[in-house]
């Protein structure tokens, strides 16, 4: 008490005032939301971006450093399919609609660039490095060395919000239409007012697909300070032409770039140029839509307009905070915290929303303009994410997951068939296999089921047995009278495609036998199992055949590491894909001569560097010793080695691709202790947790249960010793989703 003693009344309350706010900075630095690095995945090919998107958001503003000779990494070695790069150093823009870690070029486009001096439209001239980057949730900022601009950036679901600090002199702000992820060009823009453009950006053919796949995105950008002068380029020619024209801007004339206001090509831009007397703030809001320019701007108006960039900012943040505290984690470090918060925060990306705030969207391949009843999803990467990141969502996020599978039957009106690889109301029809009938079962048998299950019955049925002009399962005719495929049907990855259309067979024959469809059961069933036929005992993995039906000479077991092309697997080779049969792997055990033949070829994958994190046949490999009594603790090794090898509080803290989320929800599951390690199957297995304890909160609207938590008994680096589920001994190292969710502890005990 000697300190309040010594102090006067009006010091008592500044001490108490600095108390409080001390506490709770403390209290927000402890926030979910205040962990993420938005700089994970930034670099090893992660393809994330460090910039603000709201959860879901159609919008997300990403510092584009992929285009320049000064780059590490440029657009000329076409490697890329990002739009920045960690270690690049080069800026020529921030674009406004980005996807977060795909393994193919598209979007990037609507690239805003602020600037000083003299306009130049070449983004060659024009970039510049950069410092002073900070990324966090809902905001980004750096300063650009050449100019001493200071950017930062937020944004909401469908507007993204710049503020740019200018110095004193001229300053400019570009929209540079002609850079982009895209191999579409084509583009449109009109200058409105001097504080306001309009246009439209063409993107499309998504992996190098067809052009016929192009569509448009639109735009409508408002700036808080009408420009001086302005004016818009088709290069090579710029055009110009100076009009007075009274502003009403402190009461002075100002020169407008006024002759030429629109223009339409594949090189083009639009400038803005302000004569500032000292140093002055710009905000810019650019509005997206699918649909149309008026519902761009109405997007604009309805979830930006007349707010300021830091209220918008703290909406997102606060947005992002509530779905990440769904989750809450005790105990790790704060690094721990941190890797697992960033991914779970790439798993509220993609899939991401299509309609506009009034609910319009582009349907797909009928050219119309739809209205969804709730959320109209998009960019369904759907052989990466099947395998986890639906489960994920099911489990911590089931309303989502209930519009995704709703979003699918949409598409399933529109377009006849369920989606494959759709993006923005395009498919691209991009890898193999059927995933959408996976998802739709394991949703379904969770307990997700307010959606037309028959609709999505039906056309789980149509892609699984219609042999004609089947655009979902190339090869299924010789599928179906072989029980697998050859390089009769498909050019490469012939056994990868049966191996995929087992995995969805057995996911139709569960959801027949839900639905009690005891015919369908049984016919899918066999289906299922038909990956047996290319199990060839000489070398103990599966092994791709000819058309007669002898094996395919010559046969390597490493071929396709790497992502080289071959006949039999889509990037991978028989050791990253023969256990790849999470279905079926009793059975797999017994073709392979039992427990301990299981267990020593498994060993080998890890063993002899054939298991790959950065890809998805394989990911679930680790918890595969957990079939067999006695060699759990091999896969709380292995996956505790994965862990700790492959993701880090860094740029190049994930192995790869996170492929939309899908190597990002291995890791959220994998650090809480658990993991769906058969999709269509609603059950996970156990391993050891990173966390002391982690409370899941449950949609009441799904899920009787307000929350369930997953203990950890012991904090040290021993392995599992007991289980126990609701203080009862849970003698498995499996455990039903009904299980977990219906109950209130899941107690790991370690050594």
């Amino acid at each position: 008490m000697k300190l309040f003693n010594d102090l006067k009344i009006n010091d008592i309350g500044i001490f108490i005032a600095i108390f409080f706010l001390i506490s709770f900075q403390e209290l927000i630095s402890q926030e979910p939301a205040s962990y993420v690095n938005p700089f994970i995945g930034t670099s090893n090919f992660g393809t994330t971006n460090p910039g603000p998107i709201a959860p879901r958001g159609m919008v997300s503003i990403t510092p584009f450093n992929v285009s320049g000779k000064q780059n590490k990494f440029d657009k000329d070695s076409q490697w890329f399919s990002t739009s920045y790069e960690y270690y690049n150093t080069f800026l020529t823009g921030f674009s406004h609609v980005n996807l977060s870690g795909v393994g193919c070029p598209e979007l990037g486009v609507l690239l805003l660039m602020p600037t000083t001096g003299k306009v130049e439209t070449n983004h060659l001239i024009y970039g510049t490095t950069y410092s002073n980057e900070v990324a966090k949730t809902g905001y980004y900022s750096n300063v650009l060395d050449k100019y001493g601009i200071k950017t930062e950036f937020t944004a909401t679901k469908r507007v993204g919000v710049s503020r740019f600090i200018f110095p004193k002199g001229q300053s400019n702000i570009l929209l540079n239409l002609g850079l982009g992820l895209t191999n579409e060009q084509g583009a449109m823009v009109k200058i409105v007012s001097s504080a306001e453009i309009e246009g439209m950006r063409t993107v499309g053919s998504f992996c190098y697909n067809s052009p016929e796949a192009a569509y448009p995105v639109y735009f409508v950008a408002k700036f808080s300070k009408p420009a001086d002068n302005f004016g818009v380029w088709k290069k090579p020619v710029k055009y110009k032409g100076i009009e007075a024209q009274w502003m009403g801007y402190n009461g002075k004339i100002r020169m407008m770039d006024h002759a030429t206001k629109m223009v339409v090509g594949d090189s083009i831009g639009t400038y803005f140029i302000y004569n500032f007397d000292r140093k002055t703030e710009v905000e810019v809001q650019i509005g997206v839509s699918y649909v149309s320019i008026e519902n761009a701007r109405d997007n604009l108006k309805k979830e930006a307009a007349g707010k300021l960039f830091e209220e918008i900012y703290k909406e997102t943040y606060n947005l992002w905070n509530a779905e990440l505290s769904k989750i809450k984690v005790e105990g790790g470090t704060k690094d721990d915290k941190t890797i697992f918060y960033t991914a779970l925060y790439h798993t509220l990306i993609h899939p991401n929303t299509l309609n506009d705030f009034n609910r319009e969207f582009p349907e797909i391949k009928t050219g119309k303009i739809g209205k969804t009843k709730g959320t109209r999803y998009t960019v369904f990467s759907l052989w990466d994410t099947y395998r986890n990141l639906h489960q994920l969502l099911s489990l911590v996020y089931p309303k989502q997951q209930s519009d995704m599978i709703k979003s699918m039957l949409e598409m399933v009106d529109e377009n006849g068939w369920l989606p494959k690889w759709e993006l923005n109301s395009t498919e691209t029809f991009t890898m193999v296999g059927d995933p959408a009938s996976i998802v739709i079962t394991d949703t379904y048998l969770k307990g997700i089921r307010d959606f037309d299950i028959q609709k999505a019955y039906k056309a789980m049925l149509k892609g699984a047995d219609q042999v004609n002009d089947n655009p979902v399962r190339i090869g299924l005719e010789e599928y179906l009278e072989k029980g697998y495929v050859t390089e009769r049907s498909v050019n490469s990855g012939a056994v990868s495609i049966t191996q995929e259309f087992n995995i969805a067979d057995y996911a139709i024959a569960q959801l027949a036998k839900e639905l009690g469809n005891t015919t369908d059961y049984k016919r899918f069933t066999k289906r299922s199992v038909t990956y047996r036929k290319l199990f060839d005992k000489e070398f103990n993995l599966l092994r791709p055949k000819n058309a007669d039906g002898s094996w395919h000479e010559p046969f390597h077991p490493d071929t396709g590491a790497n992502f080289v092309k071959n006949i039999a697997f889509i990037e991978g080779n028989s050791w990253q894909y023969t256990f790849m049969v999470t279905h079926d792997t009793k059975d797999l055990i017994k073709l392979m001569g039992g427990n301990r033949f299981f267990v020593k070829q498994l060993e080998k994958v890890f063993d002899n560097k054939q298991f790959d994190m950065a890809n998805e046949p394989d990911i679930a490999y680790p918890y595969l010793f957990n079939y067999i009594k006695g060699e759990e603790w091999r896969t709380q090794k292995r996956v505790q080695e994965l862990i700790i090898k492959y993701f880090k509080n860094e740029p190049k803290g994930l192995p790869g691709n996170d492929d939309t989320g899908t190597m990002s929800a291995w890791l959220v599951f994998s650090m809480m202790g658990i993991y769906p390690i058969s999709p269509g199957d609603p059950m996970y297995a156990i391993t050891k947790p990173v966390f002391d304890k982690v409370t899941v909160q449950l949609d009441s609207q799904y899920y009787k249960n307000k929350q369930f938590v997953i203990e950890k008994g012991k904090n040290s680096d021993g392995n599992i010793k007991k289980i126990m589920l609701n203080g009862k001994n849970h003698k498995d190292y499996f455990i039903s989703h009904d299980d977990l969710v219906n109950g209130n502890q899941l107690k790991i005990i370690l050594d």
